[in-house]
């Protein structure tokens, strides 16, 4: 483990039950990489990213961010479990936007953004406000501070939940097809969104059905399926030019 990678995931193992979902996943991610993760359905791509943040425990296998193992720690030769206080301190580093946005609906937007800065103590409440406001305007809402989520629109919402993400100021976000829930003429508004963070030099993972968004902003595309990587590299490479048969599969039916 080194600090100068933003992430490393070694041998991560996960089952449920029966049903074997990660089979020995390695990743290496450097600090400011926008990573894009493909696959079916199915295909372990949602469980590998609620590992990194430890919201499924790694059955053998460890994640570690910008050097820090998440969610457990050494002792003597053994890995073994943090408190879940300590798990949640660190969930605190790691951004998470989900498909469902997720927002407090008795909240305003911008007390959806501001609770994570007041919850953890980060900020008063007026500057957590003024905070919530700047990250509502970074996306491109800063005039709907006072809105509920159910006068917003999906792309909208799916807005505010990344202007909450940011909040704690992350060093990685993780996004998991942020996108799948909207209406189509929703999805470009906030692909926009996501594409200004990439520019911005954030580690993102993402998690995306887009294949054409993942062409564009990725520096490495990695294609899973069935609880494997089957192929990584650059997105000329892997979309363009696959060099396993499974990958070509798998472009063969979403590119048409």
């Amino acid at each position: 483990m080194t600090a100068a990678t933003a992430l490393e995931i070694r041998n991560a193992h996960k089952s449920f039950g029966e049903r074997q979902v990660l089979k020995g996943v390695d990743l290496t991610v450097r600090p400011g990489e926008v990573v894009a993760i493909l696959g079916p359905s199915g295909s372990g791509k949602s469980t590998l990213l609620r590992t990194i943040n430890h919201l499924e425990r790694p059955d053998l296998g460890y994640v570690a961010v910008h050097g820090e193992l998440i969610g457990v720690e050494v002792r003597g030769t053994h890995l073994h479990e943090l408190p879940e206080r300590a798990v949640r301190g660190q969930r605190t580093r790691i951004g998470f936007v989900a498909q469902s946005f997720n927002l407090f609906p008795n909240l305003t937007a911008r007390d959806n953004v501001a609770e994570p800065l007041i919850a953890h103590k980060r900020l008063s409440r007026p500057d957590a406000y003024a905070r919530a406001i700047e990250l509502l305007t970074r996306v491109g809402l800063g005039d709907r501070g006072d809105a509920y989520p159910r006068q917003l629109s999906g792309g909208q919402q799916q807005r505010v939940a990344i202007a909450r993400a940011l909040a704690l100021e992350p060093r990685l976000v993780l996004f998991d097809e942020p996108t799948s829930a909207l209406d189509p003429e929703l999805v470009g508004e906030v692909l926009t969104v996501i594409r200004r963070l990439a520019e911005s030099g954030t580690t993102l993972i993402i998690v995306t059905h887009e294949i054409g968004f993942a062409r564009e902003v990725a520096d490495t595309v990695v294609f899973i399926d069935d609880g494997v990587i089957v192929e990584q590299g650059p997105p000329a490479q892997v979309l363009d030019n696959p060099q396993q048969t499974r990958t070509r599969e798998f472009l063969s039916k979403v590119l048409t």
